[in-house]
């Protein structure tokens, strides 16, 4: 029986066809209203992609090379995403965990970070050309015709119909998904939900005002009413769950160079909503700028910045028209935050000079006046399917049976509202916990429940809680996922089976013969339990540790370093659970780079007492001997990293505790 579903959006004006990318129209939106099309086409094909995002050409490009006819439908003019709207400083984790597809994407540009957004586009662009993928510009879905659990097609809003066998949604939002019926969730689960530790409401200091700041309009007077930006909302448990959704932002492409834009004066600006940011560098006894300046792709820094904190709860499930309202509210936001930043009297003036000396880089996105075009949605909704993704996943406290892909980033979730507690201004949600290893990704969780439908992948809105999604979703994971999502989408036209049904050791083989890396049997980057290896190798490294003091967290190697920042206030100790009495050579690992401190204080508590140890981390890297001792059975041993005194940056990665050759 076939029935119509509708998307659970509100759809305005129509949209018009287009095999190539069409002619732009001036101006910065989500959505814009265009002609419909005339005429209405019927498009087959045996592969459908809805979505333009990496995760979307990648699979549009895999079914097209396995000779499946492929069309990726894009709702607006662009492919690639963020990858080509903005996020060039790509988040990795480790690099060897990717392969496959994304290789080819980051080979064609010529490296993994640090390329223009036009470079990347370019890239996908002719990837999808050399496949023979045709690709269908500014269409916006309608709505979905579906035959019991088969999609059979889906409608466009501006009178198109694609007609397909299979179908890919790899849009950021999971829109496909919701209007084939498929459960999802939006926002934070409780900890409770899924045994975890670091979902829901979390209170931490990253990402957050470093002095208090006073939340009232009229300092230390409740009555007068919150500055703007401020949420007046309860902030709730710690891991209890709710409909938050964490920030959102643009990744501004700057420049320093004479042919940079100037930052644009938005229309409707309004002073009022950098009230706090005014009141926080006043109360700083030194004002840091509250965005990433440099050239490049610019992100979120401190505790005001450029996300907007708790102005997009609604967009997962907004229809579009009410989503280009927020994009434009987003817009205006961050576009009168660069604009105060440069020219308010109230600003410290060295605030204001580092600010203008950068501008929108010349040659990137022109048709929206070097502005980027696609606004960072980093999480939508949530598919619910017969394998959810979770903390434990991340942590390899539990493998999966099926894995596509791996995933290796932090477990990162950005902050999700802004409230008042105990007097002063904290931003809530921001979670940075590095994980052990590269982690593989269950097949199971980027298909739907058989029940709910039958021939759908969901590579990006895939199957995972809150705080498993803020590591898996990194721009070459999707990737990943979406060539695994193509490769199996052929296999099940081939068999003529659902996808569900997909024999996994058959693409198993074919996702290692196409170079996919879907096992890690490389070393630790971290651990959150001792890691008995082998003859008796105790390994612990820095998620497992105790950590004092702010260290970042690389985003190549995985390791912590101190930042060359904050002498004398920061430190990792390190604790072993040793099997039995002995002596044991212990063992300290950290990559080598010349910006390293040569002196770094370590101090060791054996069976013998105290020692410190001074280690050059300048001179060599890797696993490295550092010193030999008597230790306890239990849990008595410890090895303490600091950062006083040090004469560079100062790594924190793992130790090991290895029984001594007797």
């Amino acid at each position: 029986m076939k029935s119509l579903t509708p998307l659970l959006l509100t759809i305005c004006t129509a949209s018009v066809f287009a095999a190539g990318p069409a002619t732009p129209s001036p101006g910065l939106h989500y959505y814009y209203a265009v002609p419909p099309a005339n005429p209405a086409l019927v498009i087959e094909a045996d592969i459908c992609v809805y979505g333009g995002t990496p995760g979307g050409v990648a699979a549009a490009v895999q079914s097209a090379r396995m000779g499946k006819k492929t069309v990726l439908v894009v709702m607006r003019r662009h492919v690639g995403g963020m990858t080509s709207g903005g996020l060039t400083a790509t988040d990795i984790g480790n690099r060897k965990a990717i392969g496959g597809f994304a290789n080819e994407v980051y080979a064609k540009i010529g490296k993994t970070s640090g390329f223009r957004p036009s470079e990347a586009e370019k890239a996908f662009e002719e990837l999808l050309k050399e496949a023979g993928v045709t690709i269908y510009y500014e269409h916006r879905l309608k709505d979905v015709v579906k035959d019991g659990t088969r999609i059979e097609s889906i409608r466009i809003e501006n009178g198109n119909t694609v007609r397909a066998k299979m179908f890919v949604d790899a849009t950021y939002e999971g829109d496909l998904m919701a209007a084939a019926g498929v459960s999802y969730h939006v926002g934070r689960e409780s900890n409770a939900a899924y045994g975890e530790t670091i979902n829901g409401v979390q209170f931490r200091d990253t990402h957050n005002f470093s002095v208090p700041v006073d939340p009232y309009r009229e300092p230390g007077n409740p009555k007068s009413g919150l500055l703007p930006t401020i949420s007046a909302e309860p902030p709730g448990k710690a891991g209890d769950g709710d409909k938050k959704v964490q920030a959102y932002n643009f990744r501004m492409f700057l420049s320093n160079a004479a042919d940079r834009t100037p930052f644009p004066k938005p229309a409707g600006y309004d002073r009022d909503r950098y009230a706090l940011l005014e009141r926080y560098l006043k109360a700083q006894p030194v004002p840091s700028h509250p965005t990433q300046l440099h050239n490049g792709d610019c992100n979120n820094k401190g505790g005001f910045s450029t996300d907007h904190i708790g102005a997009n709860y609604t967009w997962p499930e907004a229809g579009y028209a009410a989503r280009e309202k927020m994009f434009q509210d987003h817009v205006n936001y961050q576009q009168g935050l660069m604009w105060f930043s440069q020219n308010d009297p109230a600003v410290p003036e060295v605030i204001r000079a580092k600010t203008a000396a950068f501008g929108l880089a010349a040659g990137e996105f022109p048709e929206t006046g070097g502005w980027p075009h696609e606004l960072y949605v980093r999480e939508g909704r949530r598919m619910i399917s017969d394998y959810v993704m979770t903390q434990a996943e991340c942590t390899s406290l539990k493998t999966v049976e099926d894995p596509v892909g791996l995933a290796a980033y932090t477990m990162d979730s950005h902050n999700c509202q802004r409230v008042v507690i105990d007097g002063v201004v904290r931003n809530e949600g921001d979670v940075q916990i590095g994980v052990p290893r590269p982690y593989p990704v269950s097949y199971r969780s980027i298909v739907p429940k058989e029940s709910q439908c039958s021939n759908l992948f969901v590579p990006v809105c895939l199957s995972s809680t809150h705080i498993a999604y803020g590591s898996i979703r990194m721009e070459p994971v999707f990737m990943i996922l979406g060539q695994s999502s193509g490769t199996a989408a052929a296999m099940a036209i081939d068999a003529k089976i659902s996808v569900q049904r997909v024999n996994y050791a058959k693409l198993r083989v074919r996702l290692i013969a196409d170079k996919q890396v879907i096992t890690w049997d490389g070393p630790l980057l971290a651990t959150t339990h001792d890691d008995p290896g082998p003859a008796g190798r105790i390994e612990v490294a820095h998620a497992a540790a105790k950590i004092t003091g702010k260290w970042s967290e690389s985003t190549l190697g995985g390791y912590l370093h101190d930042g060359d920042a904050d002498k004398g206030t920061k430190s990792v100790a390190f604790a072993p659970t040793l099997p039995a009495d002995g002596t044991y050579d212990v063992y300290l690992k950290w990559t080598q780079n010349q910006n390293r401190a040569t002196n770094v204080p370590v101090e060791i508590v054996s069976a013998d007492g105290k020692q410190t140890i001074t280690v050059n981390q300048r001179e060599r890297g890797g696993w490295v001997k550092i010193a030999t001792a008597k230790f306890k059975a239990g849990t008595t041993a410890s090895l303490t990293i600091s950062n006083k005194g040090s004469d560079g940056h100062v790594i924190a990665d793992a130790v090991r505790w290895v029984p001594a050759a007797k």
